[in-house]
């Protein structure tokens, strides 16, 4: 098993960072220079930050708010949210961006992925999936990709589109279930083990962490190679260093 990186995530609305339950009810949490200063000094492996209203909003990433936590970060960055073609990243990767992570734009154009890839190098190139399960009467897929920060269903099967996602050349998957996002009662074991057991590229588990188990449980029964987590550690409930601990202690080999 490699290394597995713990990452916080700041998903960030009119330069806060906020968080949310099941991607509404958002709230305040804290600063996002404050917080990534914070975090880098906590020893986490990775920076995540979402422009999570961008798409909706139907303009790019907010390069403003991007830079203020770029200049304080110390760790690979990567940037999500609004980034719709190749001129967006390069302007993300031209201000130090480590990576970039895009969803509804690979759903809409599947070829920007290999575009991207080709161009900027695979692993530059994150694309989440945000997904959520539908009833087995539904005429959707069980476990079906949603869009625009989640508000749209793609009608896109999850495993098939993380196989694709793969077959294009991405270097990893940000993988986020809706049902679970925010709701601090552990990742979907489900939705994580089936993509993971689908590509051979890293997929990163995020939604639903809670307790120290359940980062554990990602990587032993979801065969997550990452863990990503927000409200637990924007608001105190587990320190990086802690998370850290709990997983060498159960034997998951960490990054430092």
């Amino acid at each position: 098993m490699n290394p597995v990186k713990v990452i916080p995530c700041l998903d960030i609305k009119d330069g806060r960072v906020v968080k949310g339950i099941k991607f509404v009810d958002i709230k305040d949490a804290r600063d996002p220079v404050e917080a990534a200063v914070a975090y880098c000094k906590a020893g986490a492996d990775e920076l995540v930050f979402l422009d999570i209203a961008a798409s909706l909003e139907t303009r790019p990433t907010r390069l403003d708010w991007v830079k203020r936590v770029r200049r304080v970060t110390t760790i690979p960055f990567c940037v999500g949210g609004g980034i719709r073609n190749l001129e967006d990243m390069q302007s993300l990767f031209n201000i130090g961006v480590d990576k970039v992570s895009i969803n509804t734009a690979a759903v809409k154009k599947p070829s920007l992925i290999k575009e991207a890839t080709q161009k900027f190098g695979k692993e530059k190139i994150v694309v989440a999936i945000d997904g959520k399960k539908n009833s087995p009467d539904s005429n959707s897929p069980r476990l079906e990709v949603l869009i625009m920060g989640g508000e749209e269903p793609s009608g896109l099967d999850v495993v098939k589109w993380a196989k694709e996602v793969e077959k294009l050349g991405a270097g990893e998957i940000l993988l986020t279930s809706k049902d679970a996002d925010g709701t601090k009662d552990g990742y979907d074991i489900e939705m994580t083990k089936a993509v993971a057991e689908a590509v051979s590229i890293p997929v990163t588990a995020s939604g639903g962490a809670g307790k120290l188990e359940d980062l554990y449980e990602a990587v032993t029964k979801a065969k997550a190679a990452n863990v990503l987590c927000a409200s637990v550690f924007h608001f105190g409930e587990i320190t990086i260093p802690e998370a850290k601990k709990y997983l060498k202690d159960k034997g998951i080999p960490i990054r430092r």
